[in-house]
């Protein structure tokens, strides 16, 4: 069979890397698409490094709408990134009749609703695996190896740089700053690691997984975002002391009144698999009530492994291209005309254990006080950490740290206790509150 025609929309470090991948294993996908895949144009504004890397392999232009109006381009693979001329180009290509693969998780998460519509009606398919984790097939795993299941939830690391700084911050005991500067230095990290950092970029994962996982429309407006610049490395040291790791994570829920979903630092007990999870390694944890606990861990970003997930798209674009719109796999996983309104919970109604950890003067009657205040809202104690004054503020201090790990309680209620803690005279500084999950 004649190969299917594909244009690049942005060659740097992704779009290199599927050219490359393609090329080298170029026998081995056409034995499993069953004909060729070919790059045969290129758009990118830098000219000269796109040329460098396809040679004469490939059509070389500037513009990237003549990739969409050639009509012998049969896919257009979109690795541009943002919101802005990436939804126009995706919306154009589509609107030609054109499949499309992405690895944009920001535009789908924003703009995912109005692609996917539009994608529907043109009977065309818009592919996203490389969006979520990279190379780990997620969303495969999520739109059709755990179709029999319900989900219940699933939790991620999948941003490489925060758990990066992470692991360095609980191996080194180095404070966030100092960690982050190192990123940076090796490459983790961009110079504006702002998304990272804030967890946006995970929350721009997590809102795609959850769409699948519960069949809702792509709601990243909605979604509870906290980032891990406020973490310090004394509350590492603490919640290794309890026998929890902390984690940034993407958290998406059933429960019976709608549907959670948040980013947020999370203590998790040491003994989960994800939480033994390092570096700059992506891992996902999804629950279902036929297949119980599954764990997907690999390389969440990178040249080839986010190629890998490109190319695995291409490939799937490539069986499916002549089969009815109406028997291939829905983008969100659901039919259309299926998708819940399921609503998403605000922040204050979404219930689950805390780490708490309180500055507080080294005297009598302190804990009774906090204890107190816990116990009027409902709220009861699972483990408590003291440490002495000396160990706190050297000898002779007359401040100390005080620990404790509650049992559920819905996070509107842990607000007020927490303002009524920090009007008491006898705590000294802001208090620190972590959400804890068992992931049981």
């Amino acid at each position: 069979m004649k190969p299917i025609q594909v244009g690049l929309l942005g060659i740097g470090t992704v779009g290199s890397g599927v050219f490359n991948v393609l090329k080298r294993n170029q026998a081995e996908i056409q034995r499993r698409a069953g004909r060729g895949i070919e790059i045969t144009m290129v758009a990118d504004l830098d000219t000269a490094r796109a040329e460098a890397v396809v040679g004469s392999s490939a059509k070389v232009v500037k513009d990237a709408r003549e990739i969409i109006a050639n009509p012998d381009v049969d896919i257009v693979i979109e690795l541009i990134g943002g919101y802005g001329i990436a939804r126009q180009l995706v919306m154009e290509a589509i609107a030609q009749g054109k499949h499309v693969v992405t690895a944009n998780k920001a535009l789908l998460a924003v703009h995912g609703t109005e692609i996917f519509a539009a994608a529907h009606a043109k009977g065309v398919m818009v592919a996203f695996e490389a969006a979520v984790a990279g190379g780990i097939p997620i969303i495969k795993s999520l739109r059709e190896g755990l179709t029999a299941n319900r989900i219940e939830w699933i939790a991620g690391i999948i941003n490489g740089t925060t758990n990066f700084i992470l692991s360095e911050m609980r191996d080194k005991g180095l404070d966030f700053e100092v960690v982050l500067k190192e990123a940076q230095r090796l490459g983790y990290a961009e110079a504006d690691p702002t998304f990272d950092i804030e967890g946006v970029d995970a929350a721009h994962k997590a809102t795609i997984m959850s769409a699948i996982a519960f069949g809702v429309p792509v709601q990243f407006d909605r979604a509870y975002v906290e980032g891990i610049t406020k973490l310090s490395s004394v509350d590492i040291e603490y919640a290794e002391q309890l026998g929890y790791r902390i984690k940034l994570l993407g958290i998406t829920k059933r429960v019976p009144r709608g549907i959670e979903l948040r980013v947020h630092p999370t203590l998790v007990p040491c003994k989960r698999l994800i939480a033994n999870v390092e570096g700059a390694m992506n891992a996902v944890v999804v629950q279902g009530d036929a297949v119980g606990t599954t764990l997907y861990y690999g390389k969440g970003a990178g040249s080839e492994p986010t190629a890998s997930a490109v190319i695995a798209d291409l490939v799937d674009v490539t069986r499916l291209h002549t089969v009815d719109a109406a028997h291939r796999v829905p983008h969100l996983a659901f039919q259309p005309e299926a998708l819940s309104d399921e609503s998403v919970l605000p922040m204050s109604e979404v219930v689950t254990s805390y780490y708490l950890r309180l500055r507080v003067a080294d005297q009598a009657g302190v804990l009774a006080k906090v204890a107190g205040l816990l116990a009027t809202a409902g709220i009861s104690i699972d483990a408590m950490l003291q440490r002495e004054a000396s160990a706190v503020g050297g000898k002779g201090s007359t401040q100390t740290d005080l620990i404790l790990l509650t049992h559920n309680v819905r996070e509107g209620t842990m607000n007020e206790v927490i303002a009524q803690m920090q009007g008491l005279a006898t705590v000294l500084a802001p208090i620190t509150r972590i959400r804890k999950e068992e992931l049981a």
